[in-house]
C-alpha cells in the first residue's frame, strides 16, 4: 500500500503493526522537515499512533491550549497537535481544527481507530469494509492492493454517466466507500460507526452589506496568510479570473516575491479563446510583479499523459483539462512544493452561470403559468440565446431542475449504455433524498449551491486537484474553502452575489453577473483588465483536437477491442455515430466522448490490469 502511493509523500514512509491493524504512512514534508515529523507518530505513553495527510493551519494556537494543560511536544509539527487534541478532547478536537485533512488515530490498547476527513472533503479518504476486514487510504488503488471483491458499482456507473463524477460516499467499485466531509468514522469490535461533525447550520441571512464585504475580506486575508505557513516554497496557480487574482494580490501584500504558475496552450486559428486566461494571467502577474512561470501544452501531451491522469484519479473523473492539472503540477513542483489555488469562489459567491439562471427561474415563476408558457415568453429567451433556458422555465424547484443544469440529457445516455446497464430511475430519488429533500422556490437556488458544495466541490473539483498534485509530491491549498468563509457566504443574499449588467432581450443571454458582493470586498486586488472582461471558464483545445491530433487515439480508446469488460455495457455502433457526428460538426459531443473514453481507460487500469 505504501509502495503505490509512495508519489503522495516522497520524503518518508513508515509503517506500525499492532494485534489488529496496520498502519502505513507517506511523508510530504512541509511542516518541521526534520526526522521528529516521522509518520506514524505515537503520543509520549505510546497509547496513541497517528497517520496523517494535510494541514491544520492553526496548529500554533491550538499547541498553546494544550500546553497550558501540560501537553509536552516533540515537534514542530501540527500532526502532533492533532494527536494530542484527540487525547484532550476525542471527536470533539475536529471542530477545533481549521485546516485540510484526512487521518487516522488509533488507540493501541483498545485497538479502536478513529478516522476523521475534513468539513469540505479538500483532502480525500476511501475505506473497505467486509467480512471483518477493514481497510482505508487516502487513495483507493492502496485498497486494491489487498485481494477483495472490487466489482463495478452499477448505481456508481449511473450516477458518473449522468455527473461525469461519483457522488459520495460512492465509489465506482462494490464494497469500497468515500468518507464524506465533515464525518468521521469509529471502527470498534468489528463495528463501523460513522457520524457527521460539522454541516452549514440553518442561519438567518446577514442584512448589512458593508459589514459582510468587510468580514469577507478580513477572512480572506487571514485564510490565504494562514495557508502560507510552510517551510518550504510556496507558489500559487494563477488563472484569468477573480478568485486566483485575488490570492495572488494578497499574497504579493504578505510575500517579498510570489511564484506564479499558468497554463497555456500551443497556437491555433483559436488561440485566443483557449488562451484568454493564459495571457490575462500575463498581465495579472506583470501588474502584481510576481516571477511568472507558464507552461504551454500540445494536443500530444494530453495523448502521453491521459491515461497517467486517470490512473491517478483512480476512479473516472470525466474532465477534459484531468491532464492539463497533472502536467503543470509536474512543471510546478520542480520549483514550489505547496500551491494555492482559487477553487470554492465561484461554489460561495455564485460565479457558475447556473445559479443566475435558476435564481432568475425563481423570479420568473412567480408569474402566473399561462403568462411563463406564451409565444413572447419563448421568443424573448431564444433572442436571448437560452431557448434551452426555456424548457427548465416551468420546472419545479428540487431534483427536477438541479438535474436539468447538470446532469448530462438521458436520451444521449440511452444511446450509448445499453438497456442491461442503464438505470435511469436510480439517479433522481437517492440524490433528492440525500440534497433535495426540502426545497422551495424561495430557497432553491441557495440548496442548489450548498448540493455543489457537498457533492461536485469534494468530488471532481478537490479531488480531481488533489490527485493530480499529489501525483507529483505538490500540496495545493484553497483559500476560499476556509470553513469560515463557506459558513458565511451560506448566509449572503443571493441578491448581493447575483445580478445583471441590463435589461432587455439579452438580459436573458450572457448578460449576468456573479460575485457582486467577492468583487466589492476585494476590490483593491483586483485590476481593471480582470474586472472588464466576462467569465470566459478554462477552455481547453479538446473538442478540436478530437477532430484532428487526437482522432486516431480517441477512436482507437473508444473502438470494442479496447476492453473485453465494457462491451456489455456501451453500445459502440452508438458512440461512433456520437463521435462522427461530432468530428463532422453535426453535434458537439465534447463531454459525452470524452466521458466514454475516460471510462475506457480507467476500466482497461483498474478492472482488467
Amino acid at each position: 500500500m505504501n509502495a503505490v502511493t509512495k508519489h503522495r509523500g516522497p520524503d518518508d514512509s513508515g509503517v506500525f503493526i499492532s494485534k489488529k491493524w496496520t498502519l502505513g504512512h507517506n511523508r510530504l514534508s512541509i511542516i518541521d522537515l526534520s526526522q521528529a515529523g516521522h509518520q506514524p507518530m505515537f503520543s509520549t505513553d505510546k497509547k496513541f499512533a497517528i497517520i496523517y495527510n494535510g494541514e491544520i493551519y492553526n496548529w500554533r494556537e491550538i499547541r498553546s491550549e494544550l500546553e497550558k494543560k501540560g501537553y509536552k511536544f516533540m515537534s514542530q509539527t501540527d500532526t502532533e497537535v492533532a494527536l494530542c487534541a484527540y487525547q484532550e478532547w476525542g471527536s470533539g478536537c475536529l471542530n477545533k481544527f481549521n485546516g485540510m485533512f484526512a487521518l487516522a488515530i488509533l488507540n493501541t490498547e483498545t485497538e479502536e481507530l478513529f478516522l476523521a476527513r475534513d468539513r469540505i472533503g479538500i483532502k480525500p479518504l476511501y475505506y473497505h469494509y467486509k467480512n471483518r476486514q477493514f481497510i482505508f487510504s487516502s487513495e483507493v488503488k492502496a485498497i486494491l492492493e489487498h485481494k477483495i471483491n472490487a466489482a463495478l458499482n452499477s448505481d456508481a456507473l449511473n450516477s458518473y454517466f449522468r455527473f461525469l463524477y461519483i457522488p459520495s460516499p460512492l465509489t465506482i467499485w462494490q464494497d469500497i466507500y468515500k468518507l464524506e466531509p465533515g464525518h468521521y468514522a469509529l471502527i470498534k469490535n468489528n463495528s463501523v460507526r460513522v457520524e457527521r461533525y460539522w454541516e452549514l447550520a440553518e442561519r438567518p441571512l446577514l442584512g448589512d452589506r458593508t459589514e459582510i464585504e468587510n468580514e469577507i475580506k478580513k477572512i480572506l486575508k487571514n485564510s490565504v496568510q494562514m495557508r502560507l505557513m510552510s517551510d518550504r516554497p510556496v507558489g500559487v496557480f494563477l488563472s484569468g479570473g477573480i478568485d486566483s487574482t485575488i490570492i495572488t494580490g494578497i499574497m504579493s501584500e504578505l510575500s517579498d516575491k510570489v511564484n506564479t504558475f499558468s497554463v497555456g496552450f500551443e497556437e491555433t486559428e483559436e488561440a485566443d479563446k483557449y488562451n484568454n486566461d493564459f495571457l490575462t494571467a500575463r498581465q495579472t502577474a506583470k501588474y502584481f510583479k510576481t516571477n511568472h512561470h507558464e507552461f504551454v501544452l500540445s494536443a500530444a501531451d494530453i495523448k502521453n499523459n491521459l491515461a497517467k491522469a486517470i490512473y491517478h484519479l483512480d476512479e473516472p473523473i470525466s474532465n477534459h483539462i484531468q491532464a492539463v492539472n497533472l502536467l503543470l503540477a509536474r512543471y510546478t513542483t520542480e520549483r514550489v512544493k505547496v500551491t494555492l489555488g482559487g477553487d470554492g469562489g465561484d461554489e460561495l459567491f455564485g460565479g457558475y452561470e447556473r445559479y443566475y439562471y435558476s435564481y432568475l427561474i425563481d423570479k420568473l415563476q412567480r408569474f402566473p403559468r399561462a403568462l411563463r408558457r406564451n409565444f413572447f415568453a419563448e421568443l424573448l429567451f431564444k433572442l436571448g440565446g437560452k431557448r434551452d433556458l426555456y424548457k427548465k422555465l416551468n420546472s419545479a424547484p428540487g431534483i427536477e431542475r438541479y438535474l436539468s443544469f447538470f446532469a448530462q440529457k438521458e436520451n444521449l445516455i440511452a444511446e450509448f449504455l445499453t438497456p442491461a446497464a442503464n438505470r435511469p430511475d436510480f439517479l433522481p430519488e437517492w440524490f433528492k433524498q440525500k440534497h433535495f429533500a426540502e426545497v422551495s422556490a424561495k430557497n432553491f437556488t441557495r440548496r442548489f449551491m450548498r448540493a455543489d458544495l457537498a457533492t461536485w466541490m469534494p468530488d471532481e473539483s478537490l479531488v480531481r486537484s488533489d490527485k493530480m498534485s499529489m501525483a507529483y509530491g505538490l500540496e495545493q491549498r484553497v483559500p476560499f474553502l476556509d470553513y469560515r468563509l463557506v459558513e458565511l457566504a451560506d448566509r449572503i443574499p443571493l441578491k448581493y452575489k447575483i445580478g445583471k449588467k441590463g435589461l432587455g432581450f439579452s438580459s436573458v443571454g450572457r448578460n449576468y453577473e456573479g460575485k457582486l458582493i467577492l468583487k466589492s470586498a476585494m476590490k483593491e486586488y483586483l485590476p481593471e483588465h480582470v474586472l472588464s472582461q466576462p467569465k470566459w471558464g478554462w477552455f481547453s483545445p479538446a473538442a478540436k483536437w478530437l477532430r484532428g491530433p487526437l482522432n486516431g487515439y480517441a477512436r482507437e480508446i473508444l473502438s470494442p477491442a479496447y476492453c473485453a469488460g465494457t462491451r456489455g455495457l456501451l453500445d459502440f455502433k452508438a458512440i461512433d455515430k456520437i463521435f462522427n457526428d461530432h468530428v463532422n460538426k453535426k453535434k458537439y459531443a465534447l463531454n459525452t466522448i470524452w466521458s466514454l473514453m475516460t471510462f475506457q481507460l480507467w476500466y482497461r487500469e483498474f478492472m482488467e490490469k
